[in-house]
């Protein structure tokens, strides 16, 4: 790979002649950069896409080609990409509905508005990969009859489809109205029965881990369950029969689903296991009651997930912060807490509930000021990045907590170029506050270089339009490729320079553009 010709096809400056000078001599990695830019011709667009099918289907799904561009014949994966854009032409489908490649069937069964008659020839599909893959994603009305397929990998596809209508689902998941599965994957390939082995050495085999089938298609049955407790479209009610199942996977998907009803909910939060629980915890409709059993448990991840529930009480998400450690993070609860929460929680005697609060980025002046002055580092980190905060106040933080608050004041949007200048050059180096000052439009030359001794920060800084132009070009010669990327994709890297890196075009014109469709 030639980094600095990939850094240079990003360069939003490089001149209109150098495009197509680099089209002309790309290879792979450099057409890669060259088909995100935002500024191709239509004649640029043409040579890409002509060269090589991956750059069609970049360029198609980045809406640059349109079904007047593409050969589906010659260029199959391309008109794909169009077909799943909605941009493809209808008769495209109908081509791959027949297309022996059981593989491009399959593509075709995802794809968005496919014609009616489209959809019949795909439901009708001799493989069910295809037929499950259109199961997904496909209308209600096809769900409907699908959900009705011998094949149990259809029905579960039919059960995570959101489109399916929700009667349907309530039928599948109690089998009530259904002919029962005749097949699974499993039973399509082994004798039964049989369990795939997790660390199963054959190649060829695509058996999901675990796979399982005695006659009664049990794994993919499992699945189906899953996928419909995961889908918002199954009434709640059809569910409740999980509340007690053997398996902890599907009474997790149960706590989770939204709308349970509280003695179910209730019943849940004394399940054996942590994880069920867990997913309990953060289920945004429990009532109180459950919110304040869950808030003893000391299951794993309970009360942390619980602590991230929007309706939590306060008295219990202090409970909860000493309990376990949440971190500086917005918590939902605390970012809907009204005026009179808010001036509580400034004064709570708890510096991690005067954190979480510090994590708002809309706090009175009056608390924002006073969070800022707390004698807590932790308290002072959250607050740094706050709007409002003047220069005075960020020095400060900086001179009384240090590299503890460094990186949280660079990112403060009020903070000054000269702040952000002689925080670069703090005594110890602050790696994190380099690498946030490297990422700031406003940063300086000077506060640019130094972040070029951290070696996470040289790659951003690197691509800075304020680092000297001489900086620059020192840097294409770096060892990191990442940084010469960088650099030659900057651009305030001169254009002299530039025309010296980009090689002529070969004088065969091989790779001249071509118009767009000819």
């Amino acid at each position: 790979m030639n980094d600095v010709l990939c850094g240079l096809a990003a360069n939003p400056a490089l001149p209109f002649e150098l495009v197509d000078r680099l089209i002309a001599v790309a290879d792979a990695d450099i057409d890669e950069s060259l088909a995100d830019r935002a500024d191709l011709t239509r004649e640029q667009t043409a040579e890409l896409a002509a060269r090589a099918e991956e750059n069609a289907v970049r360029l198609a799904y980045a809406g640059l080609l349109t079904a007047a561009d593409i050969d589906p014949v010659a260029q199959p994966r391309a008109a794909l990409a169009l077909l799943e854009e909605r941009s493809g032409a209808p008769e495209w489908a109908r081509l791959f509905a027949g297309d022996p490649d059981a593989g491009r069937r399959e593509r075709l069964a995802a794809c968005p508005g496919l014609p009616a008659d489209v959809r019949e020839t795909l439901a009708a599909d001799p493989d069910v990969r295809v037929v499950t893959e259109l199961a997904w994603w496909t209308t209600p009305d096809m769900a409907a009859r699908l959900a009705r397929h011998p094949h149990a990998e259809v029905r579960q596809a039919v059960a995570a489809n959101e489109a399916t209508p929700p009667e349907v689902l309530a039928m599948l998941v109690t089998g009530e109205g259904l002919p029962p599965v005749e097949r699974c994957l499993v039973c399509d390939r082994e004798e039964t029965p049989f369990t795939h082995d997790p660390g199963c050495p054959r190649l060829d085999c695509d058996l999901r881990s675990g796979a399982s089938c005695d006659g009664s298609h049990e794994s993919t049955v499992h699945e189906l369950a899953q996928r419909a407790l995961e889908n918002p479209a199954t009434p709640v009610e059809a569910l409740l029969r999980f509340a007690d199942h053997p398996s902890a996977l599907l009474r997790a998907r149960l706590a989770a689903r939204p709308g349970l009803p509280p003695r179910t909910a209730a019943r849940l939060a004394g399940d054996t296991d942590p994880g069920v629980r867990a997913e309990l915890a953060g289920n945004p409709t429990i009532d109180d009651a459950v919110i304040r059993v869950l808030a003893d448990d000391r299951g794993h991840d309970v009360q942390r997930t619980l602590a991230h529930h929007p309706c939590v009480p306060l008295d219990v998400l202090s409970r909860l912060a000493a309990a376990v450690r949440i971190g500086p993070t917005l918590l939902p609860r605390i970012a809907r807490a009204s005026p009179s929460e808010v001036e509580h929680l400034s004064r709570s005697p708890d510096p991690v509930m005067r954190m979480l609060l510090a994590e708002r980025r809309d706090l009175p002046a009056g608390i924002r000021d006073a969070l800022a002055a707390d004698p807590d580092a932790k308290v002072v980190k959250s607050i740094a990045p706050h709007p409002g905060l003047s220069e005075a106040q960020l020095r400060s933080m900086l001179e009384r907590h240090g590299v503890h608050v460094a990186a949280m004041v660079a990112g403060n949007p009020d903070a000054s170029p000269a702040l952000l200048e002689d925080l670069s050059g703090h005594v110890p180096p602050a790696g994190k506050a380099l690498r946030e000052i490297a990422r700031r439009r406003d940063a300086t030359g000077p506060a640019l270089l130094a972040c070029l001794a951290d070696r996470r920060a040289r790659p951003v800084a690197a691509g800075h339009p304020s680092l000297p132009p001489q900086v620059i070009a020192g840097l294409l010669a770096d060892d990191d490729w990442q940084v010469v990327q960088a650099a030659a994709a900057n651009p305030s890297l001169p254009s002299a320079l530039m025309e010296e890196l980009v090689p002529p075009a070969p004088a065969d014109g091989s790779h001249s553009a071509r118009t767009m469709g000819g």
